[in-house]
């Protein structure tokens, strides 16, 4: 694969794993650190948010990774106006102190992608490898920036609950996990593609907790390396996510070491990104991996 090049930064795929740290600009993530609301980072909102993302940065963080509305089962949809006013400010204050750390915008809107890149944003995550909005891949080609394609089954009329735990995805029916989550990931590709956005400028997510049993996570964290021979960079994020806690039995809070062992194993199976909220823990937990496995 041909390293890219974002800004003024090249990534080399297969040489490190790199580290995206999670900026929430919510109030209702699954994991706790919504930062609209969160009393405990710079006071919350905007201040807090740059607050995290400096500390993200001290940490080694590789890519900060701004979104505007929760993707935790069962929640709410963000309309595109209320999205633009939670992250464009926070994008623009992190591009302006920190011209040297990459930017990604978590969104699947057009309108707000658009917002996101005019305001600072190197890339564009979208959680629904575009096709929730049939304009945000040409907004990707127009601007020649990376983007970040997604697999996701999730039905927000399948999600189960549970106290501490959090609310999971029951998950949708397959009758062949890898070999369907490959297909539809190159149906993104191809949508991509038709657009004009260039091979080397998609990187592939195979989706860890969206549409997806407690099972099946785990499956695909462990095949991960299936995923990476389509032949595109490959992030992962199961960053404390219910999986986790549902095989451990713990809340979002404690689910530091779960997510670890999953990072661990998926950068053994070639992982190239891994997208977390516990920056410092899992920037240490990459390099120890690295050494291992990246000899």
């Amino acid at each position: 694969m041909k390293p890219l090049k974002i800004a003024n930064q090249t990534l080399t795929w297969g040489k490190r794993t790199y580290v995206m740290g999670i900026l929430n600009a919510t109030p209702d993530s699954f994991s706790g650190d919504g930062l609209l609301d969160s009393p405990t980072i710079g006071g919350g909102g905007e201040g807090g948010a740059l607050e995290q993302a400096r500390q993200f940065a001290a940490f080694g963080a590789d890519i900060l990774d701004v979104g505007g509305e929760s993707t935790r089962p069962g929640s709410a949809p963000v309309d595109a106006d209320e999205e633009i006013r939670r992250v464009i400010p926070i994008i623009r204050a992190i591009a302006e102190e920190m011209p040297q750390t990459l930017i990604s915008v978590d969104t699947y809107k057009a309108s707000v992608a658009e917002a996101a890149l005019n305001a600072g944003a190197h890339i564009v995550n979208d959680v629904w490898g575009l096709r929730a909005d049939p304009e945000l891949a040409s907004v990707v080609t127009r601007f020649g920036c990376p983007v970040i394609l997604m697999h996701n089954r999730s039905n927000p009329a399948s999600v189960e609950v549970r106290d501490q735990l959090g609310n999971a995805y029951i998950g949708a029916e397959y009758d062949n996990l890898l070999e369907e989550v490959k297909a539809e990931l190159l149906e993104s590709v191809q949508i991509a593609e038709q657009a004009g956005v260039r091979s080397e400028s998609i990187i592939l997510d195979p989706g860890i907790g969206f549409g997806k049993t407690i099972a099946e996570n785990l499956e695909l964290n462990d095949r991960l390396d299936e995923i990476r021979l389509l032949g595109y960079p490959v992030l992962l994020g199961p960053s404390r996510k219910s999986f986790i806690g549902y095989t451990l039995d713990l809340p979002a809070d404690q689910r530091v070491e779960g997510t670890a062992a999953s990072v661990a194993v998926g950068i053994a199976r070639g992982a190239d990104i891994i997208r977390v909220h516990d920056v410092k823990e899992m920037k240490r937990i990459a390099q120890m991996t690295d050494a291992i496995v990246r000899r």
